[in-house]
């Protein structure tokens, strides 16, 4: 049940962080289109920055869970990838329920007041000239608490597997690399091909 569930909360974290990875060309779209706009035509958009914010928002948002679920977060591991993986796990589980949940949870109750509140009134940005609306960029924090609550669940799944068999287990295929890692990887790959 648990591998299960871990299963199904890797493959919609990584769903979830193609999907809004694509606010990513949009976002550059906006930005090519205003430097357009102001550099060749001398005519500014009022409405771009405020669109920039909120892409960078949907991309920032909901992406961490997908961030979560291929460990990409930066943590202070200089002593920690010392210890067993059994030990690892023990010190996850109790951080996860001491620092993660009561933070994810807020994001998900507080969250989901502080977007209500701002469809309600259809609040629109005070320092925009272009009074962009906002309130559905708002609808972000609960969903993000929410995906991150589910994603946190698997990893204490995760941290109870890893305690009972001293391992592990494996997690779902990066659906993207850094860059320094592909070009390590490529690099590993040509040298071993030299020495056959």
């Amino acid at each position: 049940m648990m591998r299960g569930y871990i299963h199904f909360a890797d493959t919609l974290s990584t769903s979830l962080g193609k999907a809004f990875s694509w606010c990513i060309v949009v976002l550059m779209g906006g930005t090519c289109y205003e430097v357009i706009m102001a550099y060749a035509f001398n005519a500014p958009t009022l409405w771009n920055f405020d669109f920039s914010l909120q892409m960078y928002a949907g991309i920032f948002m909901m992406a961490a869970a997908y961030t979560l679920s291929t460990e990409a977060h930066v943590r202070g591991d200089v002593i920690y990838r010392l210890f067993k993986p059994k030990t690892q796990a023990k010190i996850d589980l109790v951080l996860y329920f001491i620092f993660f949940f009561p933070g994810v949870l807020a994001l998900v109750f507080y969250g989901y007041d502080y977007a209500a509140q701002a469809w309600k009134i259809k609040e629109t940005s005070w320092n925009s000239p272009a009074q962009i609306n906002i309130y559905m960029a708002k609808t972000f924090i609960p969903l993000s608490g929410l995906s991150l609550t589910i994603q946190g669940i698997s990893e204490v799944f995760r941290c109870i597997i890893c305690i009972q068999t001293g391992h592990w287990p494996a997690r779902a295929v990066v659906a993207a690399e850094e860059t320094e890692k592909m070009l390590m990887r490529t690099s590993q790959e040509e040298d071993q091909k030299d020495v056959i």
